[in-house]
């Protein structure tokens, strides 16, 4: 029987998966080609990245989903923390479990416009410990990429664990033609430095950063609404100039942030008043519009 070596799933003449390579078998190029099918029916892909852990990445990641779900753009969430999934958890998805039709996995459906896969989805209980190596992270990676029934998408969001290891080489290495990274910090030095390392990461991979967001910057009071800096302020705008990367914002520490995290509630619906929610609205509209613009027009 023939090789089939034409892949059908798009007219770009620049596709690699158009052809077979000389040093992949059979099943290693339907594999490629089954991924490359998922991935160019997604508009947009945005990383989520941190050096440091605790900084609020996946509090960012899913708060930008649901922003962008909420102006009608058909987003997708992926959660690759595989070792502290915390997505199900900020969408109050805890208990849900995944469907299958065919051979491909159904996303959890939140809302008319967003869809979500987390291996949160596939624990027994939520106090299960994911106990791999890098090899099955990187398999359970591709597959929620490759046989997960994404659909047509304007965004796809990926919340990435902290670091430099095997879930964010991984998802670099998967999704080649990603619009970039957005990189989250705290303003004190010792979450800069790590997220330094970060962005060197970026660039090793050949990955554009799109950004800096620079979290828990400065205390909103809910009384007075006074910003206290207690952790200092500007470390991570000072960082992202040093690193020349642009810099998207500050979102302050608010106790509504809290509330929302811990009854699934993101603040960026629930809470739109508050001052975390204005500042990551004015963040998500800078990073549209940045996406749009190097799209040329296209949102």
């Amino acid at each position: 029987m023939a090789k089939d070596k034409t892949c059908k799933t798009c007219a770009s003449a620049a596709c690699s998966a158009k052809e077979q390579r000389e040093d992949e078998s059979l099943e290693q190029f339907l594999e490629r080609q089954a991924l490359a099918e998922r991935l160019c029916r997604i508009r947009h892909k945005i990383l989520v990245l941190s050096g440091k852990g605790g900084v609020g990445k996946s509090t960012v990641a899913a708060n930008l989903a649901v922003a962008l779900a909420l102006r009608g753009f058909r987003t997708g969430l992926l959660d690759i923390d595989i070792h502290g999934p915390s997505i199900p958890k900020l969408l109050r998805l805890e208990g849900r479990t995944l469907d299958v039709s065919g051979s491909a996995m159904e996303p959890v459906a939140v809302g008319g416009n967003l869809k979500v896969i987390s291996i949160g989805f596939l624990l027994r209980s939520a106090d299960d410990a994911v106990i791999w190596r890098g090899p099955l992270k990187m398999g359970v990676i591709k597959q929620f990429l490759k046989d997960v029934n994404w659909g047509d998408l304007d965004y796809l969001v990926v919340d990435s664990p902290p670091g430099t290891g095997d879930e964010p080489l991984s998802i670099c290495q998967l999704i080649q033609d990603a619009d970039g990274a957005v990189v989250v910090t705290t303003p004190q030095d010792v979450a800069v430095a790590d997220v330094r390392k970060c962005i060197t990461f970026c660039r090793q991979l050949k990955m554009p950063v799109l950004g800096v967001i620079e979290n828990m910057s400065g205390f909103a009071c809910p009384h007075c609404g006074k910003t206290t800096d207690l952790f200092k302020a500007g470390g991570g705008e000072r960082m992202a100039a040093e690193m020349a990367v642009p810099f998207l914002g500050r979102i302050p520490i608010d106790p509504t942030v809290v509330e929302s995290g811990d009854a699934g509630r993101p603040f960026a619906y629930h809470n739109a008043g508050s001052p975390a929610a204005r500042a990551f609205e004015a963040i998500t509209e800078a990073l549209q519009q940045k996406l749009a613009k190097e799209a040329g027009g296209a949102t």
